[in-house]
């Protein structure tokens, strides 16, 4: 019964169109009236509570390294390294797109951000030369969703602070899984130009850059390629927490916009810490809105009851997985990653434990299977970025991902079937 009472109320009051993090108030409310436990003190410790967290911080600092990447410069020349690289082999800006992609993950951590700044730079280079725009935007869109896997990540982020895990192995965990990601949509794509050339054989390519060119673009590109190197190596050697890195990183690309590039005007800046700080108070809400429902959760032993109807896959984790899978991608067609992670993992994570499966483990296949369904419609937060900024319809975006939204999901199958794709390279970076 108290299974129900949470779900029925969060989702009538989505329908209604309430906001995500007012919907989980009144279910946490709900939840209280039902186990005769309703005191409004205690709803505003909680609430309080929830956004007074250390790790949490991280989030804001991630967000304004972001933002200042695409203000500042950052990404254009990543984008351009990128560019030199492969933008001359058949299909290469479809490559360009994706190696770029995995680059700026490493920086930002936002799947809006890096979507935005991808599609802005390189679908109108794509349609010039001729590649389909809904299918040139599915692609920049299935790239962009890789910013969440690979570290920095603002999921990894919330998600441990939602679950207790430790943030550091979920981040050194990401790490694999992403660039995996990152092949099979560049495979996808492969078959995708093929299918285009044999319509049109005489496609036109950007000139194939010199040995010098190269190297310019590489020399330019350095301070901004070092700011992953220095998160990734502060954490491995413990010389910072993931929060501090956040700051670390904010602290760097700032340096490197206004002092080194020198991209960024003190106006731009005023401007970045607004959106920053916006996108952040959206987040810290949700956070503090599920964490009402979070303690709840935990005084009606949810994760107990739902251990009890899981039974019967208990003694097989790949099924379990298989299960719990199909229910996030499901939940993922209609809810944003965020409050995903705030309403599922603390449900599932005691119910993973409860199986032997490795907390850090499912806690990657969570945020793949999150991401994923920002891809997906009718709600696909990224889906709408990339129409926004490309001028298409989401339907039209839709169609065009649909290649590599398989590729995708058949990443996260293997991950499934082969644990040791995500345990062992973890093993190798923590």
């Amino acid at each position: 019964m108290t299974i129900v009472i949470f779900i029925v109320v969060l989702l009538a009051a989505m329908v209604l169109g309430v906001p995500i993090a007012y919907s989980l108030l009144l279910s946490g409310i709900a939840l209280m009236w039902h186990l005769d436990l309703f005191d409004a003190q205690i709803l505003a410790q909680n609430l309080i509570e929830g956004a007074n967290s250390f790790p949490l911080l991280a989030v804001p600092f991630f967000m304004l390294a972001g933002e200042i990447m695409n203000v500042g410069g950052l990404s254009k020349r990543i984008v351009n390294l990128a560019m030199t690289l492969l933008g001359h082999v058949r299909g290469g800006l479809g490559y360009v797109a994706i190696l770029a992609a995995c680059l700026m993950a490493a920086l930002s951590g936002s799947a809006v951000a890096d979507t935005a700044a991808l599609g802005a730079l390189l679908l109108p280079m794509m349609a010039a030369v001729g590649h389909d725009k809904a299918k040139s935007g599915g692609l920049i869109a299935a790239a962009g969703i890789i910013a969440p896997i690979i570290p920095p990540s603002i999921a990894f982020v919330v998600f441990g602070v939602a679950t207790n895990i430790s943030i550091g192995k979920l981040f050194m965990a990401g790490i694999f899984p992403g660039l995996m990601m990152g092949v099979a949509i560049a495979i996808a794509w492969y078959f995708v130009v093929t299918r285009e050339d044999k319509n049109q054989p005489e496609r036109q390519r950007p000139p194939k850059a010199s040995g010098a060119e190269r190297l310019k673009a590489l020399k330019e590109s350095t301070w901004a390629l070092m700011l992953p190197v220095i998160v990734l190596v502060g954490l491995k050697l413990g010389v910072f927490t993931p929060t501090e890195a956040a700051v670390v990183a904010a602290v760097y690309a700032l340096f490197v916009a206004m002092v080194i590039y020198r991209e960024m005007t003190w106006h731009q800046l005023y401007e970045v810490f607004i959106s920053a700080g916006k996108t952040t108070a959206t987040i810290m809400f949700l956070v503090a809105a599920a964490m009402v429902s979070a303690w709840l959760i935990t005084v009606a032993d949810l994760p107990g009851q739902v251990v009890e109807l899981l039974d019967p896959l208990m003694d097989s984790p790949t099924l379990l997985l298989f299960s719990i899978m199909l229910l996030c991608i499901l939940v993922g067609t209609a809810m944003d990653l965020t409050p995903t992670i705030l309403i599922l993992a603390p449900v599932l994570v005691p119910v993973v434990k409860a199986a032997g499966i490795d907390p850090v483990y499912f806690g990657v296949l969570f945020i793949i299977n999150g991401a994923i369904g920002l891809i997906t419609p009718p709600v696909g937060t990224v889906l709408n970025v990339m129409a926004g900024v490309g001028g298409m319809s989401v339907g039209a975006v839709a169609k065009g991902v649909l290649p590599f939204l398989i590729a995708q999901l058949a990443v996260l199958f293997l991950l499934v079937l082969f644990p040791s794709l995500v345990l062992v390279p973890l093993s190798w970076f923590y």
